[in-house]
């Protein structure tokens, strides 16, 4: 392959799976980390009423969050004992209508939803009409058009003139145009009217919201108000209280418009709580949801849509390959020598067994007796075929031995010596004694510790929680590790060890230059 060729290669493998990754991360949301923990909250509403003693048709509706900018339902549950359900969607938003054809007694009917964040979640961009000039009658008409040029004169723009108004209407004392116009009430609910009466009057649409503020159990969750003006191009948020612009995080909203909250038709004595709680929820169910709500079918595809066990198997096997770069690196780059090139990641994967330290040293016993069977069966004369049956005997016998050996002694870790790769260990015995025969005792077991430095460091990356994390749950990243991989194997420059060995050969070379100079 061409040089250029194994670029385009590259680029497109990185383009691809990273692509991949940004869209799964902050798209859908996937967590970077393990043990990332997404914060929910559990919004509950309770509707208790009296049927009356003598059975009668009961028809309750709700309503319940719909479009909520800053938040998406997880979930949500209708509660209620003998009563069917339906949703509709309303001028206001969503609502909920439980039936019952005979009902008597005291009822009670539950509505639970369970909301995340989702910053994606925005007002339609839909564009009312201009509200009609509304008639109040004198002298409430001359006061309305009074307070609208002063506070249009204070003004620029839709946005500013609410501010301004919900400020005025804030302070009734210090205007008599105000203090007629609310008449002597000051609740929050009744200045947001006002101000989408004052705001029609100036040709301005508005609506009133209302919000529960998210916060952990909060056991007696009330009601807030809040007033939403369109300024031409999208809804703005404000506070009726004060005319703070904009919406608070932990404010969702539950419906618009003016219509009630509930109606009971059947019932009576209504009793309406909210309840709210905040918990902590897995962030892959988060994405996965949020996935379904954008109709994206990458989810069809990940780790997650595998049985358990499958996963548990692909959560080794997802990190192979990155023992694979780690021996390129260290071969290719660093200089060391290994026998082969994937022994030190199976032996990689053995460790995980008995852990990095106990690993090491059952490793070297195994090899170190192996070894020394192998020298005695050379003055046998043995086929290849027999003598590595020989070995693979001698390898079994070995590990028993060792384990129980550390079984009497008190070390468990001895007994997990036989997960080890029985054929890789056997190869690995066969190869270091023809090393050592056709090379030297020194090449031998430079070729032994180098593989056992690589397999631990292959077994401290294979096993780093962040990194079985990621891959697990962005595998994509793998085409990364594949590219990255790739242009290794183009180079062929000095490696790190190479450079150290010729240190005495490049200072020689350098003087005489000097010298000849």
């Amino acid at each position: 392959m061409k040089r250029p060729g194994i670029w385009l290669l590259v680029v497109a493998l990185v383009l691809t799976g990273g692509g991949l990754f940004l869209y799964k991360w902050q798209g859908l949301g996937f967590p970077l980390l393990p043990d990332t923990q997404a914060r929910i909250w559990t919004v509950e509403v309770q509707i208790t009423f009296d049927a009356g003693e003598t059975p009668n048709p009961v028809k309750a509706t709700l309503y319940i969050p719909a479009l909520t900018p800053g938040f998406a339902i997880l979930d949500e549950n209708f509660v209620s004992r003998g009563f069917g359900f339906t949703t509709r969607y309303t001028g206001g938003g969503r609502q909920v209508q439980w039936a019952i054809r005979r009902a008597s007694g005291p009822q009670t009917l539950y509505y639970r939803a369970v909301v995340y964040k989702d910053p994606s979640r925005v007002e339609a961009d839909t564009t009312p009409p201009f509200p009609p000039v509304p008639s109040l009658g004198e002298p409430l008409d001359t006061a309305m058009q009074e307070l609208v040029e002063g506070v249009r004169s204070r003004s620029a723009d839709p946005a500013s003139f609410t501010v301004e108004l919900l400020k005025r209407l804030a302070r009734p004392d210090a205007d008599q145009n105000v203090d007629l116009l609310l008449g002597g009430r000051s609740d929050a609910t009744f200045r947001a009217r006002t101000a989408i009466t004052v705001l029609a009057a100036a040709q301005i649409p508005a609506r009133l919201v209302r919000g529960v503020y998210l916060v952990d159990r909060e056991r007696q969750a009330g009601v807030r108000p809040w007033l939403e003006v369109h300024d031409g191009e999208r809804w703005l948020y404000f506070n009726p209280d004060g005319g703070q612009q904009g919406l608070p995080e932990n404010l969702l909203i539950w419906w618009r418009g003016e219509g009630p909250l509930y109606d009971v038709d059947g019932g009576r004595d209504v009793e309406v709580r909210f309840a709210v709680q905040l918990n902590e929820a897995d962030p892959v169910l988060v994405a996965e949801r949020r996935a379904e709500a954008w109709q994206s079918r990458v989810t069809d595809f990940s780790m997650f849509a595998l049985p358990i066990q499958t996963q548990a198997v692909y959560g080794v096997l997802l990190m192979i390959p990155i023992g694979a770069l780690v021996v390129v690196i260290l071969r290719n780059l660093v200089g060391i020598t290994t026998f082969g090139t994937f022994m030190p990641v199976l032996v990689a994967l053995a460790f995980r067994e008995t852990q990095l330290l106990g690993g090491v040293v059952l490793f070297s016993l195994v090899v170190v007796l192996g070894l020394a069977f192998r020298f005695f069966m050379e003055h046998l004369r043995l086929l290849l075929v027999p003598r590595l049956a020989s070995v693979l005997i001698i390898v079994v016998l070995l590990m028993a031995l060792v384990s129980i050996l550390a079984h009497q002694l008190g070390f468990e870790t001895g007994l997990s010596v036989a997960l080890f790769p029985m054929v890789i260990l056997t190869m690995t015995i066969e190869r270091m004694s023809i090393v050592w025969e056709e090379r030297g005792p020194v090449e031998a077991i430079q070729q032994g510790v180098g593989s056992l430095l690589v397999a631990a460091l292959c077994y401290t990356v294979m096993e780093n929680a962040v990194l079985k994390h990621l891959f697990f749950v962005f595998p994509e990243l793998l085409l990364c590790v594949l590219a990255f991989t790739l242009l290794l194997g183009r180079y062929s420059g000095y490696r790190l060890l190479e450079l150290v060995r010729f240190r005495a050969l490049a200072q020689a070379i350098g003087g005489s230059r000097d010298g000849g100079a």
